[in-house]
C-alpha cells in the first residue's frame, strides 16, 4: 500500500504509514481512530500482589515498577530505571505497545527531583492517570492506574513515600 503523504510503500495490513504516520485508507471502510475511557466493564485493573509490591519498593530509589495489562490474564512489567522512559507503538520505544489506539511517541515517564511524572506526547487519544485526560505532566503516585491506548497499567514506586 503506497501512503498518499509521503509516498513509501507500507504492508497491505497496515492501518499507518510506517514513515511519516499518516492514516491509511482502509479497504473495509473501518475509519475507527479513537477509543473512549476504559471501563469496569470491558478492561479490568492490574492489582499488584504483595510479592510485587514488596519487589517494587525494594528497588533503587527513584526506580518503579508498570504492570501493564494486555487482556484478561496476561500482563506484563516493565522497569522504569532511567531519567526518561518513552512510550509507544515506535520499535524503539522504552516501552512497547503494538496496537493501533497506541500513538508511535505516545507518552513519556519522567524523573526528577525525586518524582516520577508522566507526560503526553500529543497523542490521539490522550493519557489518562486515574481516568482522567492528562493536560501536559503530572506526578505519579504509588498505585495510580494509567490508560495509554487500550491498555491500562498499575505503578508501584520503590518507596512508599516517593511522590
Amino acid at each position: 500500500m503506497k501512503c498518499r503523504t509521503c509516498g513509501s510503500e507500507s504492508p497491505a495490513e497496515a492501518r499507518f504509514c510506517s514513515n511519516c504516520g499518516t492514516q491509511l485508507s482502509d479497504p473495509t471502510g473501518d475509519t475507527t481512530t479513537m477509543i473512549p475511557v476504559a471501563t469496569d466493564e470491558n478492561t479490568a485493573a492490574v492489582e499488584l500482589t504483595d510479592q510485587e509490591r514488596a519487589a517494587a519498593h525494594s528497588l533503587a530509589p527513584g526506580n518503579a515498577l508498570l504492570i501493564v495489562n494486555r487482556g484478561p490474564g496476561d500482563s506484563n512489567r516493565f522497569l522504569i530505571d532511567a531519567d526518561i522512559t518513552n512510550v509507544g507503538r515506535h520499535p524503539e520505544s522504552d516501552i512497547f505497545l503494538d496496537d493501533i489506539t497506541v500513538s508511535r511517541h505516545h507518552a513519556k515517564f519522567v524523573r526528577g527531583g525525586g518524582k516520577l511524572y508522566l507526560e503526553d506526547l500529543g497523542s490521539l487519544n490522550g493519557t489518562y492517570v486515574n481516568r482522567t485526560l492528562l493536560d501536559g505532566r503530572t506526578v505519579l503516585r504509588e498505585g495510580d492506574e494509567i490508560q495509554i491506548g487500550k491498555y491500562r497499567a498499575t505503578i508501584s514506586l520503590s518507596e512508599p513515600g516517593l511522590a
